[in-house]
C-alpha cells in the first residue's frame, strides 16, 4: 500500500474512539435488555463488531498491527442494521439442515402415513425423496425439528432470520425466488445454532484440562514432605 492510500493517524485514532462508544452502548443494551433475545443487543452487538473491524482494519493498514477481537461469524457477519425503526412488515427466513441417517426408519413413517390416507396409496413412500415429501406435507416444521431422531433423521446446522420489511409483499409476489432479495441491513436479529459451536466449546474445556494437567494446584490441606539432604 502506497503512503498516499494509508489511512492517517487521525482517522485510526477516531476508529478507536468509535470502538469505545460501540462497545459503551453494547453494555448499556446488555444491562437494560428485556429478554435473552433482545434485538436491541443484537443491534448492538453487529455495531460493535463493524467498529472493531474497522479499526482492526486501519491500524493495520497504518502500523501494521493487529487487535486480539476474534468477532464471531467472520466475513458472514452481518452489516449494521439500516432498516427501518419502526417496521410495519417483517419477514421470517428459516434454514434447517438434516442428515438421512436412517432412511429405513424415514420410509417406515412415510409408508404408515401414506397407508392411513383414505385415497389409493400412491406408492410415493417407496423412495427416500417421496418419503420425505410425505414427511414434510404430514407434519409443521417445527414438528420435524422437535421429532427429527424418531422420523430417522440427523440435525445439521440451522439458522432463523428476521428481516424488516416497509410493506407486507403482494400475495405470490416472491414465491419464485423466496431467498434471493435478503438485504443483510434490514435482518433485526437472527440465531444460529451449529455443532462447530459445541465444539469450539469443548475445545475450551479440552485446553483447560491440558493446563491443569501441567500446571497441577496443590490441596490447601496437603502436606509438603521435607527433602531428605541425604538422598
Amino acid at each position: 500500500m502506497s503512503d498516499a492510500a494509508q489511512p492517517t493517524a487521525a482517522e485510526v485514532r477516531a476508529a478507536a474512539e468509535a470502538v469505545k462508544t460501540a462497545l459503551d452502548r453494547h453494555l448499556a443494551a446488555v444491562e437494560r435488555r428485556s429478554g435473552e433475545d433482545d434485538p436491541a443487543v443484537y443491534e448492538a452487538f453487529n455495531e460493535l463488531a463493524a467498529a472493531a473491524e474497522a479499526y482492526d482494519e486501519l491500524l493495520y493498514d497504518r502500523y501494521d498491527e493487529v487487535t486480539p477481537f476474534e468477532i464471531p461469524g467472520g466475513e458472514g457477519a452481518l452489516p449494521p442494521y439500516a432498516g427501518p425503526e419502526e417496521p410495519s412488515a417483517l419477514s421470517v427466513l428459516i434454514r434447517r439442515d438434516y442428515a438421512v441417517a436412517q432412511p429405513q426408519r424415514l420410509l417406515a413413517h412415510a409408508q404408515r402415513i401414506e397407508a392411513a390416507d383414505e385415497d389409493e396409496p400412491s406408492q410415493t413412500s417407496s423412495t427416500v425423496h417421496g418419503a420425505l415429501g410425505i414427511l414434510f406435507g404430514e407434519f409443521e416444521p417445527d414438528e420435524i425439528a422437535s421429532r427429527h431422531k424418531e422420523f430417522g433423521l440427523e440435525e445439521g446446522d440451522s439458522t432463523l432470520w428476521v428481516t424488516a420489511t416497509d410493506d407486507p409483499p403482494e400475495p405470490g409476489e416472491w414465491l419464485e425466488a423466496p431467498f434471493e432479495q435478503v438485504d443483510p441491513e434490514r435482518v433485526v436479529c437472527r440465531f444460529d445454532v451449529s455443532a462447530v459451536f459445541d465444539e469450539e466449546a469443548d475445545d475450551d474445556i479440552e485446553d483447560d484440562a491440558i493446563e491443569d494437567e501441567l500446571d497441577p494446584v496443590l490441596d490447601e490441606d496437603e502436606d509438603l514432605e521435607p527433602l531428605d539432604a541425604d538422598r
